[in-house]
């Protein structure tokens, strides 16, 4: 039974006997399905390798240790991992938990998935394989329990339950690619199904020479006893193998590494940017910290790290008006005095030249006409200059 040929007549054999060993170790976790989608996904990065109670105390934890969505995405992998610690791989989740949340804020701007159940299952599980971050267990969890798709979702602990029973081959295990398993289990009980294989997973992972693991692998195939490791081992660690080579292969790998690039996460885990985007902290800066991530209880601070404040125009100041002082009052007129007669003008001769004179109502060319009620000083003396 090593090549899948030759387990193929044989796997759905296999998996009913699995299915009965597991319903009589262990009880079904029915999922919460009444949950926003967002939050099914950030449940799902949680549960992933993990106990279900652990995963749904980690994850109230998240919702309530936070403001929003929002705060949790810009916070450094690092306090993430504080806050599930409980977690079997803090940092993993943590690091998913981050890269969905920023994928789905630059995809619309809001942290919200409900528009994925308004079309088929198909379109809900093409926006979810689209998340960065989100792991094929992510996506077949949420489009088994949001979407109500028949999905048996598989994370490292179950690919390695059904490499141990001999359900799934070498290369399958390698490859962590499990094709057509859904098919082997009916609908009505896919939820129960993936629900005990997830549980003896996580059994696999943590306690593996445990009595419980052995009487199930016993139950299912006695004659898989030779993929399990002795004791005091370690199960070996899939090797996948490695991308075909060519230009195509050339060309689709440095589009994945583009486009992880393109989506990486802000913050000081982040790759370097390029240049004109916002410099990323000096290293070394906030507290020392061990390798785990905690801080050195005592240790001096580092340098803080750099901000970069967003450019504010200066406050414009407005001088308080004057008030005007209250107008003068008019001096009282004199009396005029007595106009003498005019004397009368004397008779032109001939080949005298006449005298222009201004036309009435228009000032000579000399003067500049004062405007009427300008009374300044500045205006007079523009009034008596000479024309030059």
């Amino acid at each position: 039974m090593s090549t899948s040929k030759s387990q193929q007549p044989n796997r759905q054999q296999l998996v009913a006997k699995m299915h009965k060993a597991l319903r009589a170790q262990y009880k079904p976790v029915t999922p919460a399905t009444s949950r926003p989608m967002l939050e099914q996904v950030l449940y799902a990065c949680c549960l992933e390798n993990a106990p279900d109670d652990v995963a749904e105390k980690a994850l109230g934890r998240l919702l309530q240790g936070y403001f929003d969505l929002n705060e949790v995405r810009v916070t450094t992998v690092v306090e993430l991992a504080e806050t599930l610690h409980d977690l079997p791989d803090p940092s993993r989740a943590a690091l998913a938990l981050r890269r969905v949340l920023q994928s789905v804020f630059e995809s619309s701007y809001a942290f919200t998935l409900e528009n994925a159940k308004k079309h088929s299952i198909a379109h809900g599980l093409k926006t979810l394989e689209h998340l960065h971050g989100a792991t094929p267990f992510v996506v077949h969890f949420v489009a088994s329990t949001a979407l109500g798709g028949h999905f048996i979702p598989l994370d490292q602990g179950a690919i390695a339950a059904l490499y141990l029973a001999g359900i799934i081959s070498q290369e399958e295990y390698d490859s962590g690619k499990v094709a057509g398993l859904d098919r082997f289990v009916p609908k009505k009980a896919g939820l129960e199904f993936a629900s005990l294989l997830h549980q003896f997973g996580v059994d696999v992972l943590g306690n593996l020479h445990g009595t419980t693991v052995k009487k199930v692998l016993q139950a299912v195939n006695p004659a898989a006893k030779d993929r399990f490791p002795k004791r005091g081992e370690a199960l070996p660690a899939p090797a996948p193998p490695p991308p075909p080579a060519g230009k195509q292969a050339q060309k689709a790998a440095d589009a994945a590494r583009s486009a992880a690039e393109e989506h990486r996460p802000a913050g000081p885990q982040a790759a370097a940017r390029p240049a004109g985007k916002t410099p990323l902290p000096p290293p070394g800066s906030g507290p020392k910290r061990t390798a785990d991530g905690k801080p050195i209880p005592g240790s001096k601070p580092g340098p803080k790290p750099f901000v970069v404040k967003p450019n504010a125009a200066k406050p414009l100041t407005i001088k308080p008006q004057v008030e005007a002082a209250p107008p003068a009052k008019p001096e009282p007129k004199k009396p005029a005095a007595a106009k003498k007669p005019a004397k009368p003008e004397p008779a032109r001769k001939k080949g005298d030249k006449a005298e222009r004179r201004p036309a009435p109502g228009k000032p000579k060319a000399g003067k500049a006409a004062p405007k009427p009620g300008a009374g300044s000083r500045h205006s007079t003396q523009l009034a008596r200059r000479k024309p030059r």
